[in-house]
């Protein structure tokens, strides 16, 4: 009993972080379902963490995720994405069989990481380095070390013309070859400068892609962006909630939870065959 109530405490510390009204209000609600790719109502989904409290909103967030998984990855459903910005913040277990799977059944999936090493750090490295290279599709930009060099050897190598210059007191020689190096080397990609990038994509045999490594600039169309935002119109939030509101959330569900172990007690108490689990101190 000594060593129930240990593991019972420890239980407590960790889930007394998930204690606060917000969560509670956010955790209680039935607004909507997470099948967000369903044919007959579809819908999109936007869960965001606090930096400051990532170990505790990351266990909320990782149990969202991974129910709002298994809902899209079926089969009859219609496209969606599933967008994962700053992905080691999140633990999601299994998402080299997500990214596996769920292509089939018409779920793309997008991972932000800042470098490998970040992913390696919260994952592990076998973990990481399937999630890596299980991707079809990567977009990259300047990251030096370790991940400019794993980036180049999956950009591959290319033939590419040299030219050499010889002068001697006679004459001058120019030379030409033809060299198997890299396509884009490490030292390019540690270089790059904002708005810069390279990357690679996967194609189909019916339907190649003729520059599937590329290298990039984002070139911005000042006029229409700054069009874009003169058009922008603001949209008046479907429901504006109250702080009261939340608060009163959060102590109904308190009551709520006094008045279901009142009543246990209550059962096993009456009940001769189960009043021993009660522990009278």
């Amino acid at each position: 009993m000594e060593q129930l109530e240990g593991q019972i405490a420890s239980a407590k510390v960790a889930m007394a972080r998930l204690s606060s009204p917000q969560l509670y209000y956010v955790l209680s609600g039935n607004d909507f379902t997470l099948d967000i790719n369903n044919p007959e109502e579809p819908k999109v989904v936007c869960m965001g963490n606090n930096p400051q409290k990532i170990q505790i909103y990351g266990a909320v967030l990782s149990l969202y995720v991974t129910r709002l998984v298994k809902q899209v990855n079926k089969k009859g459903q219609l496209k969606s994405s599933l967008v994962f910005d700053e992905f080691p913040t999140l633990y999601l277990n299994n998402m080299d069989s997500l990214i596996a799977t769920a292509r089939s059944n018409k779920v793309a999936t997008c991972l932000g990481i800042q470098d490998f090493s970040q992913l390696r750090k919260d994952y592990g490295r076998e973990q990481a380095d399937v999630i890596v290279n299980i991707v079809g599709n990567i977009v990259s930009g300047q990251v030096t070390g370790d991940s400019a060099k794993q980036l180049s050897e999956r950009f591959g190598k290319i033939m590419q013309k040299r030219q050499s210059l010889s002068i001697n007191s006679n004459d001058t020689s120019v030379s030409h070859s033809h060299q198997l190096d890299s396509a884009i080397p490490p030292s390019r990609i540690a270089t790059m400068s904002s708005g810069e990038f390279v990357g690679i994509v996967a194609d189909e045999p019916d339907c190649p892609i003729g520059l599937k490594a590329f290298h990039a600039e984002i070139q911005n169309d000042h006029a229409a962006l700054k069009k874009e935002v003169d058009d922008y119109r603001p949209i008046e939030p479907v429901r504006k909630l109250l702080p009261g509101q939340v608060q009163q959330n959060y102590l109904q569900i308190k009551q709520d939870i006094r008045d279901i172990i009142d009543s246990e007690m209550r059962r096993l108490l009456d009940d001769p065959s189960l009043s021993w689990m009660i522990i009278k101190k």
